[in-house]
């Protein structure tokens, strides 16, 4: 919006709106782009005090950028018509830093967050590794799609960065490219522009990621990625009363055990399924003569000692079971293991070594 504002819409409305009032968002790019790989991955999921902090170049932009945007509308929107088509003199009255300062750092900026983000991602995946002896069986989806979010913000970053040292500093070369070429205006704003528009249509190469969720989990077959990836889209299915069809419609669904997941809800079921919430309910209360909770735990608990009978649980701990099957703690797993089973997970456990 901000590059279409200035350099194509030719309204000195929107040029006025669009010069300098959105530059402090732009300290935001960077801390988004780590606040999503951290939530995603990391097990603590809530907000931490110290987020804050990177909320501070953000923070400092806005009050440094008080001087012009505090001006009248009429003001600014004159200044920037001159400033963007007819003198490109960028120097206006900022507190502590220039408008070309701010402008190179908000792509340095972005570029630190990129490798930041990088390297949590890695040290997470060596952390959950040292603790639980595994990590998530969808890591490398994740990490794909990491890895493409993260390069399009650096080549977005980078492209303006270049932009700004061939303005203001003497021509270079590339691998045999003028940086002129490489970082003209045109590819600066067709990159950039179409680089911010098109980041959001990536999403839909990664439906694991955009239909389904991050989970601990292992596979008891060889299903094949590709597999995985068209059994994660929801799919339309007639709508019908629980009986022989749903049994095995229902049989085919919890074959990719989508109750491990913590967010595992009765509306998640709802929609991967096309079935009203009120048939599943009615089929959990009537049929089943349970809630929809006790049904779910009663499969986590099964998930689980499926692990153990394999063989596939002896070098987890129990918090890291209780994580693996979807428990939102290690109480509430041996709780619902006990009621099922009648014995502790490690008691269950040894007696199966014995």
């Amino acid at each position: 919006m901000v590059y279409f504002g200035l350099h194509y819409s030719k309204m000195e409305f929107w040029e006025g709106i669009c010069f300098v009032h959105f530059l402090p968002l732009s300290f935001l790019l960077g801390p988004t782009l780590f606040y999503y790989v951290k939530h995603t991955v990391s097990e603590r999921k809530e907000f931490q005090l110290t987020d804050y902090l990177h909320l501070i170049p953000a923070v400092f932009v806005a009050i440094a950028t008080l001087p012009f945007t505090t001006l009248p509308l009429e003001t600014k929107t004159k200044m920037a018509h001159e400033i963007v088509n007819i003198t490109e003199d960028y120097n206006l009255p900022f507190n502590w830093v220039t408008f070309e300062q701010l402008l190179y750092g908000r792509s340095i900026h972005v570029i630190i967050y990129a490798i930041v983000s990088i390297v949590y991602f890695f040290w997470n995946k060596k952390h959950l590794l040292a603790k639980y002896g595994m990590i998530p069986t969808n890591h490398r989806i994740i990490q794909r799609w990491f890895f493409t979010l993260i390069t399009l913000q650096v080549v977005i970053a980078g492209t303006s960065l270049g932009h700004m040292i061939t303005l203001y500093f003497e021509p270079f070369d590339i691998l045999g490219f003028k940086s002129t070429e490489l970082f003209s205006e045109s590819h600066f704003f067709r990159i950039c522009g179409g680089g911010f528009f098109v980041q959001n249509f990536f999403l839909f190469l990664f439906p694991n990621i955009l239909y389904g969720n991050i989970s601990y989990s292992l596979d008891f077959d060889s299903t094949s990625t590709l597999q995985k990836l068209k059994s994660s889209i929801a799919r339309p299915v007639k709508i019908h009363e629980t009986g022989g069809d749903f049994a095995q419609q229902l049989a085919d669904y919890l074959q990719d055990h989508p109750y491990i997941k913590k967010d595992f809800t009765l509306s998640q079921m709802s929609f991967d399924l096309k079935i009203p919430e009120r048939t599943l309910s009615a089929y959990f209360n009537i049929d089943l003569n349970k809630t929809f909770g006790e049904w779910k735990n009663d499969l986590r608990i099964e998930y689980v000692v499926q692990l153990i009978n394999t063989g596939h649980a002896e070098r987890y701990t129990i918090e890291a079971l209780a994580t693996n099957a979807g428990f939102l703690s290690r109480s509430k797993f041996i709780d619902a293991f006990k009621v099922r089973i009648g014995q502790t997970p490690s008691a269950y456990i040894k007696s199966k070594k014995a």
